[in-house]
C-alpha cells in the first residue's frame, strides 16, 4: 500500500534505482518526486480517498504501440485491481493504437458515467526525432483534459522513456496508476455523497 514515512520511501526509491539497468545515453538528471504524509489539524473536515475497488467499474484505455511494454503494464494494473476487490467483470480494456490516442478513449469513456475511474496505459520511447515530444505532451494533456471535463479521474500510467530499458524497470507504474484513479474515484464519491446531506 502506501509508505509510512520518509524512510519508507527512500528504501522504495533505492530499490527501484537498483533495479534499473546502466544506460549507455548520458539522460539528464531525473527528477524524483516521492509520497508523503500531510499533517493535518484534527479540527478540520478531511476528505481522502482510499484505493478500494468494491463496487466500482474501471476502464482501462490502452496502448498497443509499444505492446511488450504495455502488456506488462496491463498486467500490473490488473493484479493491483484484483488487490483492491474490483471484480473482474467491472472491469473494461479498450485497446488503442497508441499513446496520441489514449485521450480520445479516455473522454469517451469516462462521458459514459459508467466507470468511476480510467486508467491510461501506454509506453512512449524517445526516437531520433522530435516526435516523442509531441506525443508525451498531447498524451499527458489529452488525459488531463479529459479528467477535467468529464469529472472522472483519469489515472496516467504511461511512460515516457529514453531507452526501452529504462520502461522495463517502471512496469509498477501499471499498478500505481490503478491506486492514484481508485483514491480520487473514492475521495470523488464522498464528495458527492457530502454534498446530499
Amino acid at each position: 500500500m502506501w509508505p509510512a514515512d520518509r524512510t519508507d520511501v527512500q528504501e522504495l526509491e533505492a530499490e527501484e534505482a537498483a533495479a534499473q539497468p546502466e544506460v549507455e545515453a548520458e539522460a539528464e538528471p531525473e527528477a524524483q518526486h516521492a509520497y508523503g504524509e500531510l499533517d493535518i489539524p484534527d479540527d478540520v473536515n478531511v476528505l481522502e480517498g482510499m484505493p478500494d475497488g468494491t463496487r466500482r467499474g474501471v476502464a482501462i484505455v490502452a496502448s498497443r504501440f509499444n505492446g511488450e511494454i504495455t502488456n506488462r503494464l496491463l498486467e500490473t494494473a490488473l493484479a493491483e485491481l484484483d488487490v483492491a476487490g474490483v471484480r473482474r467483470d467491472a472491469v473494461t480494456v479498450m485497446p488503442v493504437p497508441g499513446a496520441f490516442e489514449l485521450p480520445l478513449a479516455a473522454m469517451a469513456l469516462a462521458k459514459t458515467r459508467r466507470y468511476a475511474c480510467v486508467i491510461a496505459l501506454g509506453c512512449i520511447v524517445r526516437g531520433e526525432t522530435p516526435h516523442f515530444d509531441f506525443i508525451a505532451s498531447e498524451a499527458a494533456s489529452g488525459l488531463q483534459l479529459a479528467a477535467l471535463e468529464t469529472g472522472v479521474p483519469v489515472a496516467f500510467g504511461v511512460l515516457t522513456v529514453d531507452v526501452v530499458e529504462q520502461a522495463q524497470a517502471r512496469i509498477s507504474k501499471g499498478a500505481e496508476a490503478v491506486r492514484t484513479a481508485l483514491e480520487m474515484a473514492d475521495a470523488f464519491a464522498q464528495l458527492r455523497g457530502s454534498a446530499g446531506r
